[in-house]
């Protein structure tokens, strides 16, 4: 997925102790989407403020409310477009930390009382404030990711249906029952909430990776303290500011924010019964082990390396269009990025039309309306990203479509790779054994459809696959056979809709049970099975009950 949380010492983009001591951000509308304290309620974070120079500080949710840190250490939040600084998210302190867990544990008391139909009541409330705010959600999202606005939507709409989905919540988390398993005894289950949860979020889908977590945790009962990305904190403030606008007790939602020391804290909290997490796999692996030894329960979205395979009775143009979308759109920041495309047979000569299909996208800054893409979130990224292009290139791939040292006019500082297609890649390169997470397609050649399959199966990740075709005996033979979790038939990028789950596998996913739908409820809960016994007549009995009994 990407995220690429640093764990060492050094990670992070440290502002100093001085919370506003770096960057200048002239205001915006978005100071205006984002307007401050409303009636001493809540605390939508201003972007910027009025005076040139100083960043607003994001505070942490603590209770329903916004709560300054007294943090010394403070990470810079950039524009991807322009490097501009535009806010100083904290290091949330030992004390705030424990303090949000204190705070979750004590809500969950109450909250796990409350009827499940009142808690979907919240969510229906919730997904039309989510609906109405699209917009504004929208924007910050391009301010702080990059993503152009229709895209930034997108993120918007993909969570919100994880949230409708959660108004349906009842029929998921219902028990069952066997009536008269002996004499007079019946046996039930009942799927009851964990308690405190938590979600450690990326900085790809800044709304919809927060949405497939704190939704389905809260409306099954249990209480929440999520830490988005220090790359992306503001749209996830302003969703659990809206929560609240919804009905969600305080306290029930929480929100600190860090690095490492947040991800450790959350990790060995003994509170803390469950974390999900989306993001890179050294991290991934990282929170599953010690959380895991710390007795919680973990599912954990990592990286992904999504092939497809084109097969000469394809529809050219349809294909053509699927892989250029799949491929660049989001400037390729997406785990389910279509990154790899095996052509079968004749269909190699497509990849020239390909490239100049490609090579219409205009990059630009995601406020602009005609941009089709925007940039890579920073410059450490766009440095990786246009390194493993060359590494490609001196390892003897072809640049057909060359995106490195691409220019923006009037964005002379943003983080911007264009489209970017290598042909002749072999499964021994660099670029295809990594996940660039950029706007690069790698391309590569197989004989027959089962050389096909044999290639992705041998590759580590697992999380997606597409097959484009218009035979159905190859589509059927290629989604028994291919190993990854999510498969699209002539869908260049199969994610499911919440009522399914997201089902990455292999070496993109380790965990308990998979993110939304059916999983997502079966994570956030836990199984307790009741014997009773209503007999009219009761004897002494010593000897182990039966059904005969």
């Amino acid at each position: 997925f990407g995220s690429r949380l640093p764990l060492g010492p050094s990670a992070g983009r440290r502002g100093g102790s001085d919370p506003t001591s770096q960057g200048t951000c002239a205001p915006s509308m978005l100071s205006k989407a984002l307007s401050g304290a409303r009636n001493g309620r809540t605390f939508a974070v201003i972007i910027c403020e009025s005076r040139r120079g100083v960043a607003t500080q994001v505070p942490n949710f603590l209770k329903g409310k916004a709560v300054p840190s007294s943090s010394s250490t403070w990470y810079d939040v950039h524009n991807p477009a322009t490097n501009e600084v535009v806010a100083k998210v904290p290091q949330s302190t030992p004390e705030e930390m424990r303090q949000a867990v204190e705070i979750a544990s004590d809500a969950f008391k109450s909250w796990r009382l409350v009827p499940v139909t009142a808690r979907q009541r919240i969510m229906f409330k919730y997904a039309d404030l989510i609906r109405d705010h699209t917009e504004e959600l929208a924007r910050i999202i391009t301010n702080e990711q990059g993503k152009t606005i229709a895209d930034a939507k997108g993120d918007v709409f993909r969570g919100l249906e994880v949230v409708e989905n959660s108004c349906n919540i009842a029929a998921i988390q219902a028990g069952e029952m066997s009536e008269q398993v002996a004499s007079d005894v019946d046996t039930y289950s009942v799927r009851q909430p964990l308690g405190v949860c938590a979600g450690i979020c990326p900085f790809n889908f800044p709304a919809m990776i927060p949405l497939w977590m704190f939704p389905v945790a809260i409306t099954c009962g249990n209480t929440f303290v999520m830490k988005p990305s220090e790359r992306v904190p503001l749209t996830a403030m302003r969703l659990v500011e809206l929560a609240r606008e919804a009905g969600v007790p305080e306290g029930v939602v929480n929100v600190i924010h860090g690095t490492h020391d947040a991800v450790n804290f959350i990790c060995d909290a003994p509170e803390i019964r469950a974390i999900s997490f989306v993001g890179g796999n050294a991290a991934g692996q990282h929170i599953h082990a010690r959380g895991t030894a710390n007795g919680k329960r973990v599912q954990a979205n990592m990286g992904a390396k999504n092939h497809g395979v084109i097969l000469p009775d394809a529809d050219k143009e349809s294909v053509l269009n699927k892989l250029t979308g799949a491929a660049f759109g989001a400037a390729g920041q997406r785990c389910m990025a279509l990154s790899t495309a095996i052509f079968v047979g004749e269909t190699q000569e497509w990849i020239s039309d390909l490239a100049a299909k490609a090579k219409q996208l205009k990059l630009g800054p995601g406020t602009d309306p005609s941009a089709d893409l925007g940039p890579v979130i920073s410059p450490a990224a766009k440095a990786r990203i246009e390194g493993l292009i060359t590494s490609g290139e001196q390892q003897g791939a072809k640049v057909v479509l060359d995106g490195r040292n691409a220019s923006v006019e009037d964005h002379p500082n943003g983080n911007f790779v264009g489209p970017t297609i290598l042909k002749d890649v072999t499964t021994d390169m660099d670029c295809y054994k990594q996940e660039i997470f950029g706007p690069v397609l790698v391309t590569l050649k197989a004989d027959t459809l089962d050389d096909a399959i044999a290639m992705i199966n041998k590759n580590p990740y697992g999380n997606g696959t597409a097959l484009f075709t218009s035979s159905g005996a190859n589509a059927r033979r290629f989604q028994m056979d291919v190993d990854c979790g999510q498969v699209g038939i002539n869908v260049p990028i199969p994610v499911p809709l919440p009522h399914f789950s997201f089902t990455g596998s292999r070496a993109s996913f380790v965990g308990s049970t998979n993110f939304y739908g059916k999983s997502g409820v079966h994570f956030y809960t836990q199984v307790k099975t009741v014997t009773a016994s209503w007999k009219s007549e009761d004897k002494l009995q010593t000897v182990m009950p039966t059904s005969k009994d």
